[in-house]
């Protein structure tokens, strides 16, 4: 029994991601709603037949922190696919800062994008204008639910209608 369930606050926002036995475990200490069903599986015991859980809610509100993707080089490359944001190649990634450190550019989100070292070696010292260089999208910094989403590899489909339903910051 492998797999992922979604798990959502009381409120319906996406909390978290856990495994299917974890999931069944709070749906039947009742610590947790059943809300979509795996429609292709179940759990069978010697007695009894349970539905697969894909999406539950939990019963009592969970006061979660603020909730920020944190900033590093690997979820720098994930917000931008994996791709140079000047010329979308694939290979011989790095990073770049937009307005260089030299110039007083920041290590931010809006600041860094996914370069080749060809593309960063051409665009060196300068700024965009001053190196001719055009992004393929703006850099931005994503919000938890937009990076759960996009990042969780196979998603299920009954997972869509709670993430997708979330406004993207």
């Amino acid at each position: 029994m492998t797999g992922k369930v979604l798990v959502l606050n009381q409120d319906y926002s996406p909390l978290t991601v856990c495994t299917i036995q974890r999931a069944f475990l709070l749906v039947y200490l009742n610590k947790a709603e059943l809300l979509e069903a795996d429609s292709e599986h179940s759990i069978r015991t010697v007695s009894a037949s349970y539905p697969l859980p894909a999406v539950i809610k939990i019963n009592k509100y969970i006061q979660v922190p603020y909730r920020g993707v944190v900033m590093t080089r690997q979820n720098i490359f994930k917000r931008d696919n994996g791709l140079c944001q000047y010329c979308g190649i694939d290979r011989d990634l790095t990073l770049d800062h937009l307005i260089p450190r030299s110039k007083g550019g920041k290590s931010s989100w809006n600041n860094l994008v996914t370069a080749c070292k060809a593309c960063n070696a051409k665009k060196g010292n300068y700024t965009l204008e001053e190196a001719g260089l055009v992004l393929k999208k703006p850099p931005f910094k994503p919000s938890y639910i937009m990076f759960l989403r996009n990042n969780l590899g196979a998603m299920k489909k009954e997972w869509m209608p709670y993430l997708n339903a979330t406004a993207v910051a």
